[in-house]
């Protein structure tokens, strides 16, 4: 398998420091609001792999974390540092407490992995149920006299730790980024490149999210969690960290310098994979130009999200992707196209020839070539006009194949169907359809989970409710 490595700049041959096993990082959302499109790409990407991995014989440990505190809206203007907590700021615009969005969020996100039949992680971990992790991180740091206090927190020294041998901002070019071009100047930091690792709470008021630590009652900075967490779960070394490239520039050079700082081992990770920007309409996408589309607002418009899933796998992951509803609409004919084409040739027997072989092959060296999905996905439509195939063996391959693609192309999950024969459940999936066509979104979740704790799974599919018994 080779991937681009971020770390080095260059295409290389993947080593897992165990031999048969990896450990795989995803940074995953801030649950603040629903996820949009162009987070969903990342996390789409960090699942393709995870199924490559599986797929290639490998045993994988999969982490993702949820961010539910920390996260501040300076980090869009330059520093991380600074501005509200992302959570802080749901709860004014909701009229809810910061927990109580992100629960919502929460569930919203792991209702969309499921959506997306995107691989449940081993470990799916939230920032507020590892406060301790994070706190004792600090303090390793704090020993090591990688850390100073400031008014507002205590500081992570950018000096100190180039001082004890190690470089700061490997993945970017952090250094030169300018504090001030494009926010306030804190005269506190020691040096621009300093980061926030634990805030103090406002003496003024009182914040939904707060914790008494060794430096008084506050909360953890962003980037500490997925090192306290990656940590926890996958070691102090491990193989592969995914992540958008917006994170590339300030999130994960710090998560490596406290990482490092804190352990004294290098590389904190041996792989790191950025997958890269999603456009719309040829621009930029943002919530301020009303084009940060969530899965609700493709399915509103008749889509499914494995049409999405599928118009990301006709780009490298390495390449910026335009978004259009044309090309979503054309992705949508041409996944169905290809499920009708399998439907056809669907019941034969299933010989293992050495044609079917060579195809298995072929597969193998697009997966392996950097994660090639365009390749992969051309490879389908070439198998299925290969007529030195059998039909059994065709669907034999694509069996094997979606595997790695996810995209039910066999429709598994709709032969898995089972009617709906309580009458109960009835009843609340027509309550819930009218509760969503008034947009109550909150009391029409709540009637969700009450439908998935009497045993049965809900979809809204292209407009429609779909609820099949577990």
């Amino acid at each position: 398998m080779k991937l681009y490595n971020s770390l080095t700049r260059k295409i290389e041959k993947f080593k897992p420091i165990k031999k048969g096993e990896i450990g795989i990082y995803t940074c995953g959302p801030t649950v603040y609001d629903f996820v949009q499109i162009g987070n969903w790409r990342t996390y789409v990407l960090g699942d393709l792999l995870v199924r490559t991995f599986k797929y290639l014989g490998l045993k994988t440990t999969y982490v993702m974390n949820i961010t539910d505190v920390g996260h501040l809206t300076g980090d869009n203007e330059g520093d991380s540092s600074t501005g509200e907590d992302r959570l802080e700021k749901g709860a004014k615009r909701e009229g809810i407490t910061a927990w109580d969005v992100a629960d919502k969020y929460s569930k919203d996100f792991k209702q969309g992995m499921h959506r997306l039949k995107l691989l449940k992680p081993d470990v799916l971990a939230k920032a507020t149920d590892h406060i301790r992790e994070q706190v004792s991180l600090v303090e390793k740091l704090e020993k090591k006299g990688l850390t100073y206090k400031t008014s507002d927190g205590i500081y992570f020294s950018t000096k100190a730790f180039e001082e004890k041998g190690f470089k700061y901002g490997e993945l970017s070019t952090l250094d030169e980024i300018k504090e001030g071009a494009r926010v306030a100047v804190n005269k506190e930091k020691k040096d621009k490149r300093d980061f926030a690792l634990w805030k103090f709470s406002p003496k003024d008021k009182k914040r939904d999210m707060e914790w008494e630590s060794p430096w008084g009652k506050g909360f953890p900075g962003w980037h500490v969690e997925c090192s306290a967490m990656s940590i926890k779960y996958l070691g102090e070394q491990f193989d592969l960290h995914i992540g958008g490239e917006d994170l590339r520039s300030t999130h994960h050079p710090n998560e490596i310098a406290q990482s490092e700082g804190s352990t004294g081992k290098k590389p904190f990770v041996k792989y790191w994979v950025h997958g890269s920007f999603l456009l719309v309409d040829g621009g930029r996408m943002g919530k301020s130009l009303g084009n940060a589309y969530s899965l609700q607002d493709l399915e509103e418009k008749g889509f499914l999200p494995s049409d999405l899933k599928y118009l990301y796998l006709t780009g490298h992951y390495r390449k910026q992707l335009n978004f259009t509803f044309e090309a979503l609409e054309a992705a949508q004919t041409a996944l169905g196209r290809l499920k009708k084409k399998v439907d056809e040739i669907r019941g034969g027997d299933i010989e293992v020839t050495d044609v079917y072989a060579e195809w298995e092959d072929k597969f193998k060296e697009r997966l392996e070539d950097d994660l090639d999905m365009p390749g992969a996905l051309a490879l389908v439509w070439e198998m299925m006009k290969d007529k030195k195939l059998s039909n059994g063996e065709k669907e034999g391959l694509v069996t094997e194949f979606d595997k790695v693609l996810g995209l039910d192309i066999l429709g598994v999950d709709d032969v898995e169907k089972k009617v709906i024969d309580d009458s109960e459940v009835k009843a609340l999936v027509k309550e819930r359809v009218r509760l969503r066509e008034e947009k109550k979104w909150e009391e029409a979740d709540k009637i969700r989970e009450e439908i998935e704790e009497m045993g049965y799974v809900v979809e809204d599919k292209g407009g429609e409710t779909q609820v099949m018994k577990k």
